[in-house]
């Protein structure tokens, strides 16, 4: 409880804090962005040698969109603080900036984005700074107007500091409600300071999860990644018949809640395996 009292949405709404975090921490933050900046866009995958345009959701004074136009990009950034894009005016940006909560939703007309990255900012919506804020509202709102706003086979990556694994499910269940397939990447999930998740959606094409850096493959699902599906029936088999409690079903679910960072017992030769009727 004491470390997320510290988070800085927890302390005052987003366009209050990004005034304050300017003036005491910018300096700092300039490095760690554009590198953040950068590993959000290599997951974007986009073509080589081709300028794409690109929506960047909590922009603040521009640093990222720097790092766009610098590889060549076009782009629009949308943050709720006045106080930051008045900064990414006097930097003289070279994308265009939008004053909007990204909790109200993207007004943009359907397929005008070739990608999306966000950096820090898609967990100020799992908070409730109005008595009108509903979280879970206001999640759908943003990823239904962003899933519209994106092209087919585009994707939107988001940087993100989670607070425990329940928000985690809300941001992803929301997003998958609006119809996007994709998953967590994490990079290097074992380091205590270097470790960061990216939320990796994919807008109607499903592409394969890219990995995290700094991670090992084991034997089993690869624990830097977090995969879901918009698909009600995951396991229904041909015959339309459940296979839950099955041996296959219960070591997913094993897997899945490790995966979330849950205790779960270790696996031996009698999981998932039937008892004998009683006589």
């Amino acid at each position: 409880m004491t470390s997320s009292c510290r988070r800085p949405e927890h302390s005052a709404p987003p366009d209050v804090v990004s005034g304050v975090v300017h003036c005491s921490f910018y300096s700092r933050m300039i490095e760690i962005q554009t590198q953040m900046s950068e590993r959000a866009v290599e997951l974007l995958n986009l073509p080589e040698g081709q300028p794409c345009f690109l929506l960047d959701v909590g922009c603040g004074s521009g640093l990222s969109g720097d790092f766009l136009s610098e590889e060549g990009h076009y782009w629009v950034g949308v943050d709720i603080s006045t106080a930051m894009l008045d900064v990414a005016l006097d930097r003289e940006v070279e994308g265009d900036l939008l004053v909007g909560d990204m909790g109200q939703g993207m007004p943009f007309r359907p397929g005008t984005f070739d990608g999306c990255i966000s950096i820090s900012a898609l967990q100020w919506l799992c908070n409730a700074d109005k008595r009108t804020h509903s979280p879970p509202k206001r999640l759908y709102t943003f990823f239904s107007t962003l899933y519209s706003s994106l092209s087919r086979g585009a994707r939107a990556v988001f940087q993100l500091y989670p607070e425990n694994s329940e928000q985690l499910e809300l941001i992803t269940t929301q997003a998958m409600r609006a119809g996007f397939g994709g998953g967590m990447v994490v990079d290097y999930p074992n380091s205590s300071k270097a470790k960061k998740f990216f939320l990796c959606l994919f807008a109607g094409v499903t592409g394969a999860l890219p990995k995290g850096l700094g991670t090992e493959t084991s034997d089993r699902a690869v624990s830097n990644q977090v995969q879901y599906s918009g698909q009600r029936c995951r396991f229904k088999n041909m015959k339309g018949k459940s296979a839950k409690k099955g041996r296959d079903w219960i070591f997913e679910k094993k897997e899945r809640r490790r995966r979330q960072g849950r205790e779960v017992r270790a696996d031996t030769k009698y999981t998932g395996r039937q008892r004998r009727p009683n006589f």
